[in-house]
This record gives structure tokens, C-alpha cells and sequence, in this order.
């Protein structure tokens, strides 16, 4: 994941860790120390400072809250939330891209997977424009994609956000004690901003650089 963040020239990167983090932290020092002479370029390991309390991070949206002070102090243009356990080459670029031609709040990478694994994951319907239109977290019966009964669109659990709407779902999330991305911020921002999905074999050439 660092190498999908780190060749498009992203160079501001948090990476938050939960506990028995050791061995990684000491491979992101070795492997991935980055100038300290530019103030925003670094990789900075991040584990749970549970200044709410004693709890660790409670899932997603919940690691993401615990450490808006660093979205806060540094004010991007884009949050990039990228899933760490996953293994892939992607250009990210081409996703902001996509973010930001669509005017998109919100932008869920997808890929296409079986019909008959799709209770495995979470499962976008876009329209015509990849507007999500619903969100269904692991169902059981999961929606195929129009004109391919075989298969289903899967969220990857990436994001990314304008940075505003980002703080106050998380903020909004937080009052109600929601912990999750694909389980509870997602459906609710569907419903009231504008939630694009990219699909990655859906490639654009063209981009222009933000500060992420």
C-alpha cells in the first residue's frame, strides 16, 4: 500500500498501527524513511494515543476520529483512507482524477468479484454517472451488476474525502457511536452528499495533482 501512496508522489502519509506493532514499526523505519528536510513529506507511524479513553482503535472510522487532529493541523484538499491488508498495484492518481472531475464528496474504490462471494464483502450499486445509489454491507443476497448476473461490484475499502466532509462524519459518527467506514459512515453520506465509486479497470489517463 505505501508503494501505491509513495510512486504518484503522495507524500504525506500516516500510517496508524494497533498493538503488537513492533515489527512493523521497525520495518517502516528501516525501509521507509523518507526526507525530514520538506516538512510534508514523511511516513509517520501512528499508533492508538487513546486520549478519549482506554480503548484501542474500535474499527475504521473510529482510527480515523481518534486522530483528527493531524487531518486538522495539516488541512489537505483530499483524505486518501487507504486499508493496509490488502496487496495490489494501483495508480491513485488516476482515482483523484476521478474524484475530482465528478465534483465527488466521497470517492470507494470497487472491483468486480463473483456473484457467490459477494456475502464476503461490502457491495456498491452506482448508476449510469457511478453514483452510489446503495451500499450493503456483506449481504446475503448481494445485487449483480447490471448486464453481468455473474458478478457484483466490491467495495476495497479506499476512500477518499473532501476534508470537511470527512471531519464532520467522523465527527457525526463519533456522537453516535459509530465505529466503521463501510458499516456506518457510507450509507449514511449516500444519502446526503455526493458518493462516487471508482472502478480500477476503469483507468484515466489525465491527472492533475492535489495536496493529499
Amino acid at each position: 500500500m505505501l508503494s501505491n501512496l509513495v510512486n504518484p508522489e503522495i507524500q504525506s502519509i500516516y500510517l496508524l498501527v494497533q498493538y503488537k506493532s513492533q515489527s512493523l514499526i521497525e520495518h517502516i523505519r528501516r525501509a521507509w524513511s523518507v526526507s525530514n528536510i520538506i516538512a510534508d513529506h514523511f511516513v509517520t507511524v501512528v499508533p492508538a494515543q487513546m486520549r478519549g479513553g482506554p480503548e484501542w482503535f474500535q474499527g475504521t472510522a473510529d482510527a480515523v476520529y481518534q486522530n483528527l487532529g493531524l487531518i486538522e493541523h495539516h488541512r489537505p484538499d483530499i483524505v486518501a483512507v487507504f486499508g493496509a491488508d490488502h496487496i495490489y498495484r494501483m495508480d491513485i492518481n488516476q482515482m483523484v482524477q476521478f474524484h475530482l472531475d465528478h465534483e465527488a464528496d466521497m470517492t470507494v474504490a470497487a472491483l468486480p468479484v463473483p456473484l457467490n462471494q459477494g456475502h464476503n464483502f461490502g457491495i456498491i450499486t452506482p448508476d449510469s454517472s457511478f453514483r452510489i445509489i446503495d451500499f450493503q454491507e456483506k449481504p446475503a443476497q448481494p445485487k449483480p451488476i447490471p448486464g453481468d448476473p455473474q458478478h457484483c461490484f466490491s467495495s476495497m475499502g479506499n476512500y477518499l474525502f473532501k476534508t470537511q466532509v470527512l471531519i464532520d462524519a467522523l465527527k457525526e459518527a463519533h456522537a453516535r457511536g459509530e465505529k466503521d467506514f463501510g458499516h456506518d459512515v457510507l450509507p449514511r453520506l449516500i444519502r446526503t452528499h455526493k458518493v462516487y465509486t471508482y472502478l480500477c479497470f476503469h483507468l484515466q489517463p489525465n491527472t492533475r495533482r492535489q495536496n493529499l
